[in-house]
Parts: C-alpha cells; sequence; structure tokens
C-alpha cells in the first residue's frame, strides 16, 4: 500500500507520549498513529469503551464492597 505523509503540530507533551506509547508497542510513530485512526473509524475503540462501561455497571457493586473494605479500620467490623 503506497503511504502518505502527513504533518501535524501538537503540544510537546502529547508528542513525547506519543513516541513513549509507539516505543511501548514497538512501533514508529506512524504506524502507532495509523493504529489509532484505524481503531477510531472502525469503531474498535467505541465497542471496547462500551464493553468497559457494561462490565462497570454490571459489578459496580463487587468494586463498591471492595473500596469500602479497604477503608474501614482494621477491626472495626468486629461486633
Amino acid at each position: 500500500m503506497a503511504k502518505t505523509q502527513l504533518g501535524a503540530r501538537v503540544d510537546e507533551d502529547v508528542a513525547e507520549l506519543a513516541k513513549k506509547r509507539a516505543a511501548d508497542l514497538g512501533l514508529s510513530i506512524g504506524d502507532y498513529l495509523a493504529r489509532l485512526v484505524h481503531d477510531d473509524t472502525s469503531g474498535l475503540r467505541a465497542r471496547a469503551v462500551d464493553a468497559a462501561a457494561r462490565f462497570l455497571a454490571d459489578h459496580q457493586s463487587v468494586f463498591d464492597e471492595a473500596e469500602q473494605a479497604e477503608q474501614t479500620p482494621p477491626g472495626a467490623r468486629a461486633a
């Protein structure tokens, strides 16, 4: 597939985040950006966010109980 060069100006912190994430994934900046655009336009990202939201909604009580247990001082539950 032929490649086209694009130019974009972003804040330095955004550029650094992109470089670091691309490196973490073993990708060039161009390949990383192409992946982001593909995921966004294919609906993959939206489906993943929707699935995460459904998971959290279905299991919110478990997370709430775990958080409550972490905040309760030791021995506070003893009768």
